[in-house]
């Protein structure tokens, strides 16, 4: 009975643990492969625990972009009001059309990345959401890029 018992609360205790563990891990490293280049935000990995605005996300990790007119002040004034209403966001980075946000998830603090670069031109935000540890995120990044983009259509 002890010996079943023991097993039962290692098979609880060890993931728990793992995941604690990752969640630490994924605060204390930076941000993959993020930023600017050539003009556009870094691609996304391999790995599914991406989703992207840009055209070769590819792997059912597209999304649209935010679309915004009244020029870059407006957009990026939505864009800012909604970030400041998700649940663990905080802005990290803000220069001038580029914008990283980083989320730090309820349970064990896993630190999530998300970027924007806005194209005034084009009225268009476009943005990578990215895991910082791990390999599947099990749809959380498309899922708060999904209430990002509502509530940036509602006005912030």
């Amino acid at each position: 009975m002890k010996a079943a018992a023991l097993v039962i609360a290692l098979l609880i205790v060890a993931p728990v643990l793992l995941l604690a563990g990752l969640g630490l891990y994924s605060r204390r490293v930076g941000p993959r492969a993020s930023g600017v280049i050539g003009g556009r935000l870094a691609p996304c990995p391999a790995s599914p625990n991406c989703v992207a605005s840009s055209e070769d996300a590819g792997g059912g990790r597209a999304m649209e972009p935010l679309r915004y007119q009244g020029g870059m002040a407006e957009g990026k004034r939505r864009l800012l009001a909604v970030l400041g209403g998700m649940p663990g966001a905080a802005v990290v980075a803000d220069d001038g059309a580029y914008l990283r946000a980083e989320f730090r998830s309820r349970a064990f603090g896993f630190v999530d990345d998300v970027e924007f670069l806005i194209d005034d031109d084009a009225g268009r935000i476009d943005f990578r959401s990215a895991s910082r540890v791990g390999y599947s995120d099990f749809g959380a990044n498309r899922a708060r890029m999904t209430e990002i983009a509502r509530r940036f259509a509602a006005g912030g």
